[in-house]
């Protein structure tokens, strides 16, 4: 971790003010001790008007700017203080307002690096051919037309379309899916996109500067910068106690015409629960949250959790695990599953392709050894061919397998199943042998999810896919999810994210690629699954899952609420405390700075009742379950 003085300024200089008010405290308590008044006198002023001056200035500032917060009374408090030849009552007051400052400046935690994270990993060369040479130039300086070679293992830099060549590309960071997409003369390709297997050469269509992958860079941009910042809990609880303070100091002094008497009101007015009560209360349940390996990055997105009414889940790798599981089996007769998947497995063996994996994952859990293959041959990203055992076999893709086989179309139709999305097929010596139906595999704690959310009155589960609409609308049916949209971009999940944000719903989006970050960005909270590897999505996110299991989602909205309440509850304590207080220095009957010390012990009182955040109400009964606050 970087130091706090190259990562936060503003919260250093507060620590600072700290640090200079208990200097000066101290030493005027030594020297009055030491019977030297004057030293004592003059060290507490020096504080004043060193760590107190910036202060005063800010509250001057915005109560300028028309916004009167909690350190208005503060402020008054200290300009009295002096006013009136109290210094060490003024420098208590600057200690317990710049206390609640930094605490809520450190609940707030660091800036976040989205922008930066997301343009750090853009492509940034590319491989042009000229007159039949390649050379490596920068990727802002290609322009439209430009012919482009990309190799295994390149970022395609620009939008464009293929021209010859054929690959598979990882679009996992624009689209979310894990699925490759296959390159091919004809196919449009995006910027950000990884070239997993052959060379193909592009056409360029569109600049860097105005790619895909651009596109993100600046919703994500635009998403921060447009988020209104939340106003502070304390300051919407003092646009009325700020008012009735100075009104029960107006009628003090009317009826006594003691200053002092104004004084000792302003002290124990001053609002230290709510400048303390917030930050402390926040900065408790970041630490209960962090403990349940669930990252709060802000205090904000702590209070927000709390409002969370609608919840928008990305798709791949959020809702599924990001990997497919084989389904079923359909085999043709006259072949046995058993020795036609051990065929495939030993051919799939060789690829590549996801699915390939799969499929061979599943085959080895009965055949742990698997027959050799040889005379490959392979289509990226369509399918491959081998012999094993003497039989010629070919798997993958309807459009490479069935031209390989005798009635293909025939046989495929007695074999496929209605409305399947995700087949590979099997033929053997040229004969179709069988249809593999993958799925993609829900997680198991996504039920347990969606009944707590219910639980906690969400109103508007979503779930928003790079995937084809009708995959995406099935999955979302099997989940138990009604609402559902296929076929977005980045910039269509921002969209459906704002729509809601519009419609006046407090929005959490949930999800796990690149590509969800800007909608991550957007949503009132947003929640990472960092367990995926983090990076550009986690610097995006408001709260970051450590752990790669939906049910801490729940947990977090129940630490959120929890949270708040507590927060509240803090207030209201400290602020009916201080109005008790404020009756008996109104009567005459408290000192200021007896007052300051009687304000000092309810902050006592107000953090202690605050850190309860900080520790759960009760053991969870499952270590799998959503603990309920």
């Amino acid at each position: 971790m970087r130091p706090v003085a190259r990562r936060d300024p503003l919260l250093l200089r507060r620590y600072s003010s700290i640090a200079l008010t208990i200097v000066a405290l101290l030493v005027g308590g030594v020297a009055l001790a030491l019977q030297h008044l004057a030293i004592a006198q003059l060290s507490w002023y020096a504080g004043v008007a060193i760590a107190g001056a910036p202060l005063v200035w800010r509250t001057v500032k915005g109560a300028l700017e028309g916004h009167f917060a909690t350190d208005v009374v503060a402020t008054l408090s200290i300009l009295a203080a002096l006013a009136l030849a109290q210094p060490l009552v003024a420098l208590v007051v600057v200690l317990m307002q710049a206390g609640g400052e930094a605490l809520e400046a450190y609940a707030e935690g660091r800036a976040r690096a989205a922008v930066a994270a997301l343009e750090a990993a853009a492509p940034r060369v590319a491989h042009r051919v000229r007159n039949g040479r390649v050379d490596d130039v920068p990727a802002p300086d290609v322009i439209v037309g430009d012919r482009l070679l990309i190799r295994p293992g390149d970022l395609v830099p620009c939008d464009g379309m293929v021209l010859e060549g054929e690959s598979e590309l990882d679009a996992s960071s624009l689209t979310g899916e894990s699925l490759p997409v296959r390159a091919a003369a004809g196919v449009l390709v995006m910027s950000g996109m990884l070239n997993a297997l052959g060379s193909f050469h592009m056409r360029v269509d569109a600049p860097a500067g105005r790619s895909q992958y651009a596109r993100v860079v600046d919703l994500v941009r635009s998403a921060q910068a447009t988020k209104a910042p939340l106003q502070r809990l304390a300051d919407r609880y003092a646009v009325w106690f700020t008012p009735i303070t100075l009104a029960l100091c107006a009628v003090a002094f009317a009826a006594s015409r003691d200053w002092t008497r104004v004084l000792s009101i302003l002290v124990v007015a001053t609002p230290c629960p709510l400048i303390l009560a917030t930050p402390v209360a926040m900065i408790g349940g970041i630490n209960r949250a962090a403990r349940r390996q669930v990252v709060i990055r802000t205090g904000g997105a702590l209070e927000r959790l709390s409002q969370v009414n609608a919840v928008v889940f990305d798709k791949t790798g959020t809702i599924t695990t990001g990997r497919p599981r084989l389904l079923r089996v359909l085999v043709a007769p006259g072949f046995v599953q058993r020795d036609v998947l051990r065929l495939a497995a030993a051919v799939e063996e060789r690829s590549s392709h996801l699915l390939a994996g799969v499929l061979v994952d599943y085959v080895r859990r009965e055949e742990p050894v698997l027959p050799p293959s040889h005379d490959h041959s392979e289509a990226p990203g369509r399918g491959i061919a081998a012999v094993v055992d003497g039989h010629r076999v070919a798997v993958g893709a309807r459009s490479f397998v069935l031209p390989q086989v005798v009635d293909g179309e025939e046989s495929a139709r007695a074999l496929e199943p209605p409305g399947a999305m995700l087949l590979a097929y099997v033929a053997i010596d040229a004969r179709l042998a069988a249809v593999v139906e993958f799925a993609e595999e829900l997680r198991a704690e996504l039920p347990a999810l969606l009944a707590a959310l219910a639980e906690r009155d969400v109103r508007r589960v979503l779930m928003l896919s790079g995937d084809h609409a009708p995959r995406a609308l099935a999955l979302a049916a099997t989940a138990g999810i009604a609402e559902a949209h296929g076929d977005l971009l980045p910039s269509d999940k921002v969209q459906y994210v704002q729509w809601l944000r519009d419609e006046g719903y407090v929005v959490m989006m949930v999800g796990d690629g690149v590509n969800d970050a800007p909608a991550l960005s957007t949503a009132d909270v947003g929640v990472a699954l960092g367990g995926h590897g983090g990076g550009i999505t986690s610097e995006s996110a408001d709260v970051i899952l450590l752990v790669d299991s939906l049910a801490r989602v729940s947990e977090a909205l129940d630490i959120g609420r929890r949270t708040l309440r507590i927060a509240r509850q803090s207030i209201w304590v400290g602020l009916g405390l201080s109005g008790c207080a404020m009756l008996v220095a109104a009567a005459g009957a408290m000192r200021p700075l007896v007052g300051a010390m009687l304000q000092e012990a309810i902050d006592v009182a107000v953090i202690l009742n605050a850190v309860r955040t900080s520790i759960s109400p009760r053991a969870s009964t499952s270590s799998g379950h959503p603990l309920r606050a």
